[in-house]
């Protein structure tokens, strides 16, 4: 499932983002990734325990917390702290790779990277190419939203970000693990899910969307791990 998250962060968010940014202790990006991705990875990254990766990351969970979509559509059991990235001038992509597993927080407290998350922080016209290639089964999904917006996406597909040519391309990422580790039954429930809220804004409450938001629960209550 790839879902997008428009305006994830309002302007004012965006703003605060950045001008965080604009002074902030850039390293290389390597120094984060596995032996693999690392082989492949060409851009740069705020240090996890950093003020500026603090404050941005605090923005972006508080956003998260009040987005009923992101809730709805990943149903989150553990959130990775977000880390932010930067792709300019000669560090300026990362190839094709597949994320860990499961990654360990500062705390080493383990979380499963079922869903991944971008969020751009940089808008379009800022930059050319940086596109986010999102690779599925005889295809490629090319991903490059407007400031503030977010996507999730699977954390089991092959991915990269293409080399940005012109500008400067911000964002932040993270991972979550999912109550429900499966996408497909993860699909499923977010579809049942936006079938009950368009029933009940058309014809209110009735015994049939009681009934079907009675299977949406018992779904997941027998999928779910808490």
């Amino acid at each position: 499932m790839l879902l997008v998250l428009p305006q994830l962060l309002d302007d004012e968010e965006v703003a605060q983002a950045r001008a965080i940014l604009a002074t902030a202790p850039w390293a290389d990006g390597r120094a984060s990734a596995g032996p693999q991705a690392a082989q492949v990875k060409n851009n740069e990254q705020l240090p996890a325990d950093c003020e500026a990766a603090r404050s941005v990351g605090a923005l972006v969970l508080r956003a998260l917390d009040r987005s009923s979509r992101f809730l709805a559509a990943a149903l989150p059991r553990k959130v990775f702290p977000p880390r932010i990235n930067r792709y300019s001038g000669g560090a300026n992509f990362y190839g094709r790779h597949v994320d860990s597993a499961v990654r360990f927080t500062e705390g080493g407290v383990r979380v499963r990277t079922d869903i991944s998350c971008t969020v751009f922080l940089s808008d379009p016209a800022q930059y050319d190419a940086g596109e986010l290639a999102i690779h599925e089964a005889g295809s490629t999904r090319q991903v490059k939203l407007p400031a503030g917006h977010a996507v999730l996406y699977s954390g089991t597909h092959v991915h990269e970000v293409t080399p940005v040519t012109r500008g400067t391309r911000l964002a932040a990422f993270f991972w979550i693990e999912s109550m429900v580790r499966g996408d497909s039954q993860r699909r499923l429930l977010h579809e049942l899910d936006l079938a009950i809220t368009g029933l009940r804004e058309r014809h209110g409450e009735s015994d049939t969307t009681v009934a079907l938001a009675g299977t949406y629960h018992n779904l997941l209550r027998m999928w779910a791990e808490t």
